[in-house]
């Protein structure tokens, strides 16, 4: 992962340091990073400059050696909105498929990196927020947090891979029914059909996934970066190709 960094170099294992820049804040400490995305004015809707800055916090986290998990989370009422809608407006059709190229490299990258990443969902994860938060590899939901694929609704499809990573989580009959209707749920509907493993309350979010990644960071660091690189890989390989990796 080459990406441009954030201001100034900090590390999970110096005793907890932080980086931010208008769009996103990045706090790390004993081994644990929170990425926060900041532009809750606009329900952390995805811009180029905010895709920049989030690709750059986790190729942060990637070339850190004391890293043992991520926990990404919105600040204020969403976890993200979605692309951001304003600037595609009057842009040319070029400029567009940019912006959605970039949008995209955030859950291929999310799904890349070597540790752990837990989506602390604080409210509203929306199309390519929803996408977002399906790439991580664990979902912790505040019991106020709304999910959804409303794609279809505007004339497109989820194409940051919602169409290919919920059915994966949740079945393809459900995922079906979710894509093609595009309605919301909230979080306790999200909990019983698989698409979060934890429903807590909204004041608690943060410290209930913090505990999570503390178990987490807690095992062999290589053990668990080796366990997310088979589980990664044999979800889109064979049977015989992923008991390969476990050898």
């Amino acid at each position: 992962m080459a990406r441009p960094g954030m201001g100034r170099r900090a590390s999970a294992t110096q005793g907890g340091e932080t980086m931010a820049d208008e769009f996103v804040t990045l706090d790390g400490a004993d081994g644990i990073f929170t990425l926060t995305l900041r532009r809750s004015a606009a329900l952390n809707a995805l811009s180029t400059a905010m895709c920049r800055a989030v690709l750059g916090a986790l190729s942060r986290v990637d070339r850190d050696p004391g890293s043992r998990a991520l926990i990404v989370t919105g600040e204020g009422r969403a976890f993200s909105a979605g692309a951001d809608l304003k600037e595609r407006e009057g842009a040319t059709p070029e400029a567009i498929w940019a912006h959605n190229r970039i949008i995209f490299q955030i859950p291929l990258e999310l799904e890349r990196l070597a540790v752990p990443v837990i989506a602390a969902i604080n409210g509203f994860a929306l199309g390519g927020g929803c996408e977002v938060a399906l790439a991580c590899d664990l979902r912790w939901a505040a019991r106020t947090a709304e999910f959804g694929c409303p794609e279809v609704t505007r004339g497109i499809i989820p194409a940051g891979g919602g169409t290919q990573r919920l059915p994966r989580l949740v079945g393809p009959s459900r995922a079906m029914a979710l894509i093609f209707t595009g309605q919301r749920i909230g979080a306790e509907e999200a909990y019983r059909i698989g698409l979060v493993d934890a429903v807590v309350e909204p004041d608690h979010l943060l410290r209930s996934a913090t505990e999570a990644a503390r178990a987490i960071a807690a095992n062999a660091p290589l053990a668990v970066r080796a366990a997310k690189r088979a589980i990664r890989h044999g979800l889109t390989s064979t049977l015989e190709a992923g008991l390969e990796l476990e050898g």
